[in-house]
């Protein structure tokens, strides 16, 4: 379980976060929505502990990310997050960059390591590119390796920030139909998104954020079809997925 209670966040003077309050629970699926700007992203940030708090309370299996004492590596380790760019390494094929990690931190030896790398990267479907270089591979294709690295550290929960935003509009179905697998597996996961379709279809519960605030969260299909904020109701509108 991860929940957030009454964080607050501010860049200067800029309140980015202003006390959001939020539950995410084993095997839920909760997408993050609302316009740019409006503290989705840094929400994820401050669950691993990417981004401090100024106050407020995230817990991660009942351990205080922000406490003093917490091991933030370890942590992290339960978390697995993709971000919107990819950020694989250049000069290290798909098996080698997914198997890195689990040899770094996990300590596993090289055989080991690329047993797991494979077994993930057969997961998201490229069974086919273990000695493809990134440059070799498409945008979707990157950014299932980057899903694929994120999983073979075996998270509890996965964190999805935009995840198909930078990519082609022919690449995003590859990618959502990745993350769809992963949400029918039944792994926990919060996404920020802008496919409503992917947010109506396959989360749990939406949450809406505007300026910082969580304005409206509930089940999915509710939320999407029939908001009750106003501002949701515009944004909806105007979205165009």
């Amino acid at each position: 379980m991860i929940i957030l209670e009454n964080v607050h966040k501010s860049f200067g003077s800029l309140k980015v976060l202003k006390g959001v309050n939020l539950t995410v629970h084993e095997g839920e699926v909760v997408s993050l929505i609302g316009a740019s700007g409006s503290g989705k992203s840094t929400l994820l940030y401050c669950i691993n502990g990417l981004e401090k708090i100024d106050s407020g309370r995230v817990t991660v299996d009942g351990t205080d990310v922000h406490a003093k004492g917490t091991d933030i590596n370890k942590l992290r380790q339960k978390l697995g997050t993709v971000f919107q760019q990819w950020n694989s390494f250049p000069h290290l094929t798909a098996l080698e960059n997914v198997a890195l990690a689990p040899r770094v931190v996990s300590k596993l030896d090289k055989a080991a390591a690329r047993e797991v790398a494979a077994a993930q990267l057969e997961r998201v479907g490229l069974k086919d590119k273990f000695d493809h270089y990134p440059s070799q591979m498409s945008g979707g294709q990157q950014q299932r390796l980057a899903i694929a690295r994120a999983l073979a550290m075996k998270p509890d929960y996965m964190l999805f920030d935009e995840a198909t935003s930078a990519l082609d509009p022919e690449l995003v179905t590859e990618v959502l139909d990745t993350m769809r697998m992963l949400a029918s597996d039944g792994m926990t996961m919060i996404v920020v998104t802008h496919e409503m379709s992917f947010a109506r279809d396959v989360s749990d519960r939406v949450a809406f954020f505007k300026q910082g605030v969580l304005a409206e969260i509930g089940p999915a299909r509710e939320v999407m079809e029939s908001p009750k904020d106003p501002d949701l109701q515009r944004f909806l509108s105007s979205s165009t997925r």
